[in-house]
């Protein structure tokens, strides 16, 4: 324990930028990895549900459908239940409505990946910066006296920011990539069964006078 905080403490200010940086990207990767998930997005039992939305509007019941819209627990509930609230409306308009409210959802699902974006950026340039003021100082000492030891020893301690600023880059970009192919991935899911959900008010056998009943 002594020497791991021996090499960070050796880093300077710099060191402890990066470390908050990291403790910053830690702490939005749990978060992501707790709240975009499929179950809060596009669970896939009511997906399987929404597909199957003309059976519902022909019986003429949504069943438990209509309660899950309702409540709004989900990314889909909510914009299902947008759906149906403009169902009255001309197709275009509806779609217009959907289309602005699932930008809004999307914008959610972002929300702490620009703070990894950053991370990503600053974290590398932090370390650089403390790689550059250690050297400075190892080279404004040294002289024909030097001790070569001590110049190794003061190269190495220069050079960890720039070791640890990668450390924690690298696992941020991962997550990063990671979680907006996720988001892109959902997204479209979305966007598929939206187009479901339309279609299926604004078909040539549906009664929007109804449907908004329901």
């Amino acid at each position: 324990m002594e020497s791991v905080w021996s090499f960070f403490a050796t880093g300077g200010p710099f060191m402890v930028a990066i470390v908050a940086c990291s403790l910053v990207a830690f702490a939005v990767i749990v978060f992501k990895l707790r709240t975009l998930t499929q179950e809060r997005v596009v669970p896939a039992r009511l997906a399987g549900e929404v597909e199957r939305m003309e059976e519902f509007l022909g019986a003429g019941s949504l069943g438990q459908l209509e309660d899950e819209f309702s409540g709004g627990q989900t990314s889909l509930a909510r914009l299902c239940a947008i759906a149906l609230r403009k169902s009255g409306l001309p197709r275009g308009e509806v779609q217009l409505v959907v289309q602005s409210s699932a930008r809004e959802e999307v914008v959610k699902m972002h929300s702490g990946l620009p703070v990894l974006e950053v991370i990503i950026n600053i974290a590398p340039l932090l370390g650089l910066l403390g790689t550059a003021s250690g050297l400075a100082l190892v080279f404004r000492d040294l002289g024909a006296a030097a001790n070569h030891a001590e110049i190794a020893k003061g190269i190495f301690m220069a050079l960890s920011t720039t070791i640890v600023g990668l450390a924690v880059a690298v696992p941020s970009v991962i997550a990063h990539s990671h979680f907006s192919r996720k988001i892109e991935t959902m997204a479209a899911r979305l966007e598929v069964l939206l187009s479901h959900v339309i279609s299926a008010t604004h078909g040539p056998t549906a009664d929007p006078e109804r449907v908004r009943h329901l």
